[in-house]
Formats: structure tokens, sequence, C-alpha cells
């Protein structure tokens, strides 16, 4: 018996640059929506990173 996971496969965080490919911007963007508070960000382990779920929501257009 296998249990499906339904995000089994993705990225649960993802980097500032990674985050720019995806939502087709140049990473300064990404690092300015940061800042001023449009994208959350937290820090893991001393590295800046996205986690997957606020970037669907900025990309399903629920950016506040």
């Amino acid at each position: 018996m296998t249990k499906k996971t339904p995000d089994a496969g993705r990225p649960a965080f993802y980097t500032p640059a990674e985050a720019a490919w995806i939502l087709g911007v140049d990473r300064n963007e990404v690092h300015r929506a940061i800042r001023v508070g449009t994208l959350r960000a937290e820090r893991r382990r001393s590295h800046l990173v996205v986690a997957a779920a606020d970037l669907r929501r900025v990309l399903d257009g629920g950016a506040r």
C-alpha cells in the first residue's frame, strides 16, 4: 500500500533567483517585493527562501 502525497517532488521553498524565473521578472524585482512586504520570505540555514505557497499566492493574483 502506498500513500499518495499531493505535492511530492515539488520543492517547498524557492531561492529568490528561482522565484524570479518562475514569475518572469528580474531577481532585483523579487528582492524589492520581499523588502516592501509584497512577497514573504524567510531565512533557512542563512539563505533567503520564498515558500512555494507564497509564490502560488502571487501567481494567482493574491499579492497584497
